[in-house]
């Protein structure tokens, strides 16, 4: 049975998991040690069980337990009912959806086999911010991309914020970390896939001129971070580099290209119109 548990003190032990949510300095060396992440909402709590994380326990507020009732019936874990004003204490914000789950992490798999038997995937070079990878896992399952490669620093799927704004999308799309960001391209490249960077310059060969073209093929669009791009590393290494093709007047007001997040939904759309 599931224990219920009333918390009014902020400084409760058992609360420990959900300790300085805005913290990410903290939030980074706290979860992976204990291996652990934070899903918050229901809807996104709902889709970590459903992808077959465990949940370790809950912090709920009052007028959200009838809600996550079932849930909370259901998971060998314990449910810690709590204030808004304790939660924020805890936690540093305002729990505005009154729900959140501690949930243990699962090993990662290998690129080798979170890419096997996909033919377009995503490949992330150094996205940094939680907001637009979580948002860029959701535009990939949206539009059917197959898997998600991240070189080794881009920012955590499972951190709080990345995992909310995906809407849960990171659990339903599979996904690898590189171990080797110098030579982790060419592991891709054996696998079959034809490398193509993404960058704002116009003189690159236009997405909808490549899709076609790669229809019988696998195909890896390498996206870069918002500001500075691909590296050139792996502009170098990519088989061909791609754009967006920009309006002229447009162009002519300054707008020359989209944010990272806008260029990736743009170009997934385009890629997945050749998927073969």
């Amino acid at each position: 049975m599931t224990d219920v548990i009333r918390v009014d003190d902020p400084a409760d032990p058992r609360l420990a998991d959900y300790v300085g949510l805005t913290d990410s300095s903290l939030r980074t060396s706290l979860e992976a040690a204990h291996g652990l992440f934070v899903a918050e909402g229901e809807k996104v709590i709902r889709r970590a069980v459903g992808a077959g994380y465990p949940v370790r326990s809950l912090l709920v507020t009052p007028d959200r337990m009838a809600g996550l009732a079932d849930l909370a019936g259901t998971c060998a874990c314990p449910v810690y009912v709590t204030p808004h004003d304790v939660a924020e204490r805890i936690t540093g914000y305002r729990v505005h959806r009154g729900a959140l789950a501690s949930m243990a992490r699962r090993p990662l798999p290998g690129v080798g086999e979170v890419v096997a038997g996909h033919s377009r995937i995503l490949v992330l070079e150094d996205l940094v911010d939680h907001g637009n990878v979580g948002a860029i896992f959701r535009c990939a399952a949206a539009l059917g991309v197959g898997a998600v490669v991240l070189a080794p620093r881009c920012a955590d799927p499972l951190y709080r914020r990345a995992v909310k704004v995906s809407m849960g999308a990171v659990f339903a799309i599979p996904y690898a970390r590189m171990a080797d960001w110098y030579g982790g391209l060419a592991g891709l490249r054996a696998a079959g896939f034809r490398l193509l960077a993404l960058v704002p310059e116009q003189s690159a060969t236009a997405l909808d001129r490549v899709a076609p073209l790669a229809a019988a093929g696998r195909a890896a669009l390498m996206v870069g971070s918002e500001g500075d791009g691909l590296s050139s590393r792996w502009l170098h290494e990519a088989d061909e580099s791609v754009c967006i093709p920009m309006n002229p007047h447009a162009m002519a007001l300054g707008v020359d290209s989209l944010n990272a997040v806008a260029a990736a939904a743009v170009a997934c759309y385009a890629l997945m119109r050749g998927a073969g």
